[in-house]
């Protein structure tokens, strides 16, 4: 039950919404769609469940050309970031709403709706209607529906945003699992990196309504192809600056030389070299660090963590380390930076050195 996307596109007026787009996604495979808002990810499902129409290309679900199917001839299940329930109904007859249209037999109906409603803790809800319940028990049972609809393509566009944040950790877990079990094709959108790790599978990083890179979600992230997956794919955003390779050193810009590149297996010229937050130190760790210095913008607490904002030379980074750090404004620092921990893409774009980063 492959579904696949042929060269789609779709614009509106003169906006460019999806350019495309060409991807194959495999049925019981948990799959990511990761991008910023505005990226194009509503309107890549919107597409998928047959609620828009594509500009130009196909799309190809189980061998079916399903590009003009309405989405009522389409067995596909959709759950948004603003749920959507029947207010005159209760939780149970929301749940159990696609079921009866399918006529699905009373005691399979009342079976289902009860072990989806377990699953996500709104059994003592079933008699309450939408009025009576709060944002995330809405979200809970919009959920609940797709779940015991039991569709072969399920579509999710950030459903867990509007849940507290225990909930959330748990559903994040056990998502995967559960559609792993019915073998749909499963899409779920975010806009952030860490959720995309914590589901796993697959995922797909979307910029400016383009696919960069399609990948096993833990090889996407330490693997980037190109500069755009990598920055979509860090959260701190990714740190970069331009630097030049001459011989065996690396000229930063702003007139910092990092000498004895000497392992760095690429021609001499211009790049980009970027590295994650966490990856810059405060303290340095290895041999081969090279040492920056910086002037402190701000300093933010989260917990037992520090995310430090700094300038150095004309170039603003961040970094993310574990302690509590109380830096003052204009302080000066030092920070450090092991090679094997950065990627470097050539000046289109695509990465040509990467050694082996680990999370």
């Amino acid at each position: 039950m492959a579904l696949e996307f042929r060269n789609l596109s779709k614009k509106e007026y003169d906006l460019t919404l999806i350019e495309t787009v060409s991807l194959k996604l495999e049925p019981g495979i948990f799959n990511t769609i990761l991008g910023p808002t505005l990226s194009g990810k509503t309107t890549l499902l919107r597409l998928m469940a047959g609620l828009d129409r594509p500009t130009n290309g196909e799309i190809w679900f189980k061998e079916n050309n399903v590009t003009n199917f309405p989405v009522q001839k389409r067995n596909v299940a959709m759950v948004y970031q603003q749920f959507i329930n029947y207010p005159n109904m209760t939780v149970f007859e929301n749940i159990a709403s696609p079921l009866r249209v399918k006529k699905t037999p009373p005691k399979e109906i009342i079976s289902r709706v009860q072990k989806v409603a377990e699953l996500l803790k709104i059994s003592p809800l079933l008699n309450r209607r939408p009025e009576e319940l709060s944002g995330g028990q809405q979200q809970r049972t919009a959920l609940a529906r797709a779940l015991a609809k039991e569709a072969e393509l399920v579509l999710l566009d950030e459903p867990l945003a509007n849940l507290d944040y225990k909930l959330r950790e748990e559903l994040r877990e056990e998502l995967p699992k559960l559609f792993e079990e019915t073998g749909a094709t499963v899409v779920y959108t975010t806009t952030d990196p860490s959720e995309a790790l914590l589901l796993g599978g697959y995922s797909a990083t979307l910029y400016e309504g383009r696919i960069t890179q399609y990948d096993r979600t833990r090889s996407l992230y330490k693997d980037p192809k190109n500069l755009i997956a990598a920055k979509t794919f860090s959260d701190p955003p990714l740190n970069t600056v331009k630097i030049e390779k001459n011989r065996n050193d690396l000229n930063l810009d702003g007139g910092v030389c990092w000498k004895g590149a000497k392992n760095l297996k690429i021609p001499d010229g211009n790049y980009t070299l970027g590295f994650r937050a966490h990856h810059l130190k405060i303290e340095s760790s290895r041999n081969d660090d090279f040492k920056i210095s910086g002037e402190v913008l701000v300093t933010e607490l989260s917990g037992s963590e520090s995310f430090v904002h700094i300038k150095s030379n004309e170039n603003i980074w961040v970094i993310h380390t574990h302690g509590i750090y109380n830096f003052q404004q204009g302080e000066q620092i030092q920070m450090y930076l092991s090679l094997s921990n950065c990627f470097i893409f050539s000046i289109d774009g695509n990465r040509v050195y990467n050694n082996g980063i680990k999370k």
